[in-house]
């Protein structure tokens, strides 16, 4: 059984929004419900567990109403491993029989399911953790302190990560065992199953999957959406 579940209580400010991201509309719904409404239509995720901010907690759960009993939300903590870990301990007091738990951000709200698929499938054939990537087609730069530039990474072996996430749920709960002991956040849940040593294993990801960070990314998502 696989369940997700979705860190939602981000405040977005580089969006420059009044709301937290998650329910910033586009074309008349908030990301939050575009985002559980293409893992629910996968087919593979039974049940969506949303981490939403606590002062809006009830506007997070009304935009998720419409998506019937398969949703739960609960509310987030101070930071998105927090909120996951919240949304994983949530989601296993519905579901104990959960085997593979996938994390999807809201923001990258237009993935197409049958990347959902294509992830959850990875794990299910016996991966333990598994991410989407696509090729870096940027110049990359790493620079020092002042911002000289030091070192000019082949792009070779460079990838950048999108979401769903999958895992099997006991190397996700290990992995944040193993975070509460040492702390320190990490920008996506890959990066604490490695810390614990565990391979993280890639399939090829989607452009369709953008994450909607900016005013630009949202604008694109509307002109996308509008044709």
């Amino acid at each position: 059984m696989t369940v997700a579940l979705v860190p939602a209580a981000g405040r977005g400010e580089r969006l420059g929004a009044e709301r937290p991201k998650a329910l910033v509309p586009v074309h008349g719904l908030p990301l939050v419900t575009h985002a559980v409404r293409g893992l629910l239509n996968a087919g593979c995720v039974r049940h969506v567990v949303v981490a939403a901010p606590l002062a809006n907690l009830a506007e997070m759960t009304a935009a998720l109403a419409d998506l019937g009993a398969d949703v739960t939300v609960v509310p987030g903590g101070a930071d998105r491993t927090e909120s996951v870990r919240l949304a994983l301990h949530a989601a296993l007091a519905v579901l104990p029989e959960t085997r593979i738990v996938l994390v999807h951000d809201a923001a990258r709200a237009f993935t197409p399911p049958a990347l959902v698929r294509s992830v959850t499938a990875a794990v299910a054939a016996g991966a333990a953790a598994v991410v989407p990537v696509m090729p870096v087609t940027d110049t990359v730069k790493r620079v020092d302190a002042a911002g000289v530039v030091v070192e000019t990474p082949s792009r070779v072996d460079l990838r950048a990560v999108q979401t769903p996430q999958g895992f099997a749920v006991d190397v996700l709960l290990r992995a944040y065992e193993g975070y509460a002991v040492a702390g320190g956040a990490a920008t996506d849940d890959a990066g604490l199953v490695e810390r614990i040593g565990v391979p993280v294993h890639t399939v090829p990801g989607d452009v369709a999957a953008m994450k909607i960070t900016t005013a630009f990314d949202l604008a694109v998502a509307e002109a996308v959406l509008a044709r």
